[in-house]
């Protein structure tokens, strides 16, 4: 959404007067905020599009533009490249400027336009949430400074004496929040299998406010039923808040509101930046209700994204769909040649079911399949020794041994010695020589190659000889 800048007369002849004796720059006419509304009423007509948003009843000042967020007739893959933010602005960018300030100056002490300090809205910022939004099918989307930041905003929803379900296979910094941070305000939290409807059910009270899953998990890749959980939790009590971070997925690959959930929480520093240069988080959510408790909070604690950090982002995004179309292409490759080499005992992908499975796996399979398009390019296995596994985290080349993921190249680690170090091991409940890896966009013959020269090498003898197909 460009901003009241936008709308200036930059006419040339108006800003430069030339005399013989000096040059007199005139500062530019700025609209008056009824021109500025109605201007950005005539963009939204123009765009066929609908404002979705009041933030007029947001504790924040100045009210920031309306959220793009109805569904444009294109294809998935088409919309992440062809958003244009910036239909508005005279000087036509192709790319969204950035907006690489603190301040915005007002055109009087009466009139204001949509934007005064960054850490309450900004063009850029705007840009990238209106796009979120749409992918998302969300009401509104919020960019935070981290992944974590999003997920503490949305705790902010509880007060003393509320409780909160999570997921018991969840990532390390959540768990750290809720066990260490949350409880702290007399916030009660429950670890349960969400999975399991009775689990659920037995730690449901009426002071539950938030359930909060991932599907898959990390790094488990356990599969929840978001729509019979969203209706679990809705036929015990309207006042829950479904919140599922979506970060493995990406909304190219799952859109949890459009399967019951309330709020949808991504760490962008994954698959949405995809490049591993920056760190970003988003809240989207389903209600003006939401959107206006998650805005109040963004804007008090000061968590919004940078300008710079957003720009990125949207460029991040371009290439989204081809970066995880690639990438889970090789996951896929990836986890047949594991699940037939002799070194690896178990492996978990959300899509992947080994043909002695037990019927939860099957139906686990069978239920990710009906609410997201893949597998997706996370997976962890094991190989039955600590010790195996750090000699093969060792004698990899390609993949690099860091945490996080969704990143162009491909990431491997041990989670119980870095993602989820965090977390008391009497907790964790995690294998401890499980290996997580994050497939990236390489050519799948030289990661395999990486993997099998790494077996070898982690087993003195060399490796056995492959399994049977």
């Amino acid at each position: 959404m460009p901003s009241d800048m936008s709308r200036i007369d930059l006419e040339e002849e108006d800003l430069v007067e030339e005399d013989p004796e000096h040059v007199v720059v005139h500062r530019p006419t700025y609209p008056t905020l009824a021109d500025v509304d109605e201007g950005l009423a005539e963009d939204a007509e123009e765009r066929g599009l609908a404002s979705t948003i009041d933030y007029n009843e947001v504790q924040t000042y100045p009210e920031r533009p309306t959220f793009e967020t109805k569904p444009l007739p294109l294809r998935y893959e088409t919309q992440c490249v062809a958003f244009d933010p910036c239909k508005a602005d005279p000087h036509h960018p192709s790319s969204m400027p950035i907006y690489q300030t603190a301040t915005f100056v007002q055109p009087s002490i009466e009139r204001f336009g949509p934007y005064d300090y960054t850490r309450s809205g900004n063009p850029t910022r705007t840009a990238v949430e209106q796009l979120l939004a749409g992918l998302e099918g969300a009401h509104a989307a919020f960019s935070f400074n981290t992944g974590m930041a999003a997920l503490a905003a949305v705790t902010r929803l509880c007060n003393a004496g509320d409780e909160i379900i999570c997921g018991d296979d969840i990532y390390g910094g959540m768990h750290r929040l809720l066990s260490r941070i949350v409880k702290r305000y007399g916030i009660k939290v429950h670890f349960v299998d969400l999975s399991d409807a009775e689990a659920v059910a037995a730690v449901l009270t009426e002071h539950t406010r938030i359930v909060h899953c991932e599907s898959p998990s990390n790094p488990l890749m356990r599969i929840t039923d978001l729509r019979r959980l969203s209706a679990q939790l809705k036929a015990f009590s309207s006042r829950i808040v479904l919140s599922v971070d979506s970060t493995m997925m990406s909304p190219y690959w799952m859109q949890p509101l459009r399967l019951g959930a309330d709020i949808v929480v991504h760490s962008a520093t994954k698959f949405l930046l995809g490049h591993s240069d920056t760190m970003a988080g988003f809240v989207c959510t389903s209600s003006p209700e939401l959107s206006s408790a998650i805005a109040f909070v963004q804007n008090a604690e000061g968590t919004a994204c940078s300008p710079f950090d957003c720009w990125l982002i949207l460029r991040g995004l371009k290439t989204l769909c081809i970066r995880q179309d690639r990438a889970e292409e090789n996951a896929r490759k990836v986890v047949a040649f594991l699940a037939n080499h002799p070194i690896v005992r178990e492996v978990y992908y959300a899509s992947y079911c080994p043909p002695d499975a037990s019927g939860k796996r099957l139906q686990d399979q069978l239920i990710h399949l009906s609410q997201a398009r893949t597998g997706g390019a996370v997976l962890s296995f094991t190989t039955g020794s600590v010790r195996l596994s750090r000699k093969i985290c060792d004698a990899v080349h390609l993949f690099k041994i860091t945490v996080s993921f969704g990143s162009c190249n491909s990431l491997i680690e041990m989670p119980c010695v870095l993602s989820h170090a965090s977390i008391p091991a009497e907790m964790r409940s995690l294998p401890e020589d499980l290996l997580r890896l994050s497939i990236g966009i390489e050519h799948y013959e030289d990661l395999i190659a990486d993997l099998e020269q790494a077996f070898r090498a982690a087993l003195p003898g060399g490796a056995p000889s492959r399994k049977s197909p």
